[in-house]
């Protein structure tokens, strides 16, 4: 009898560890954030084996991580992703920059917010005609884009490189804008597509970088380089949510496994200087 009892004891005892066991690996911390749990599409422009390579790094951070799995769609139009943003067919995008977005947002009755930086691309001033941006003669021509954020951008990019004075208070300019003009420049408005493409008949022109390559232009045409400051914060490309999901943690999560070490040293590896990482930049 007392054989049968110590027995019977021993086979609850198994069991009940047995069921401790199970009850942790079912609730407690186990190894639930290897476990994905929710999808994120993010909705992406024109995207390039670069920024699939750096897609497919944040993806493997947030699912080891934090269990989520990161899916991208490629939209080939710049209006389309903060449509699908509001309408529900994706979740968080990551083509545009504050300028972008704010202007979109004037146009189309806001609903889309910025949750996190990614990076800023510093865009240039080449010249084929001179190495020095002091060489520049008075009168000289020099060429912008002619579409409303680039414009302003790139008329900034001037002012910063002491050619022009532009007026206070504003952060979208035109050439209207222009407070001083000392070295007389002449201003030529054009496509953003072909400021790179008209250097053999400007003296200079402010170049996209994503135009600077196709056009064939080279780091020794450079006479300026946009600095990284409060002027060109409005540039700096985000992650964006619909409105009222900047605070759902698993889009935080999503920015955090964006965010890393990892993600910078690709930036590096495709880009150089031409791309830096933008949540830790210090704008002066």
């Amino acid at each position: 009898m007392r054989k049968r009892r110590r027995r019977n004891t021993i086979i609850w005892t198994i069991i009940g560890i047995l069921i401790i066991i199970a009850g942790w690996f079912s609730f407690g911390p186990g190894i639930p954030s290897q476990v994905p749990n929710k999808t994120v599409t993010v909705g992406i422009v024109g995207e390039s084996k670069q920024e699939e390579a750096i897609w497919k790094s944040v993806a493997k951070t947030a699912k080891k991580k934090y269990g989520v799995i990161i899916k991208t769609k490629n939209f080939t139009d710049y209006n389309q992703p903060n449509k699908a943003l509001k309408s529900g067919d994706i979740d968080m995008n990551a083509f545009q920059h504050y300028a972008f977005l704010n202007d979109w947002n004037k146009a189309n009755n806001g609903g889309v917010v910025a949750i996190g930086k990614t990076y800023i691309a510093p865009i240039r001033i080449y010249s084929k005609k001179y190495h020095k941006l002091s060489d520049l003669p008075n009168g000289a021509t020099v060429a912008v884009p002619n579409d409303a954020t680039n414009e302003s951008r790139a008329l900034f990019v001037l002012k910063n490189a002491g050619l022009i004075k532009l007026k206070k208070g504003k952060t979208l300019v035109t050439v209207a804008d222009i407070a001083s003009n000392p070295n007389d420049l002449k201003i030529k408005e054009i496509g953003a597509e072909q400021t790179g493409r008209v250097l053999n008949s400007v003296d200079a022109s402010v170049v996209n970088n994503n135009y600077a390559g196709p056009a064939g232009l080279i780091d020794k045409q450079t006479v300026y380089v946009e600095p990284v400051n409060k002027d060109s914060e409005q540039w700096i490309n985000i992650l964006a949510v619909k409105k009222g999901n900047q605070d759902k943690k698993i889009y935080q999560d999503v920015v955090k496994a964006y965010q890393t070490a990892a993600t910078k040293k690709l930036y590096q590896k495709f880009y150089g200087t031409s791309q830096i990482s933008a949540w830790d930049v210090k704008l002066k």
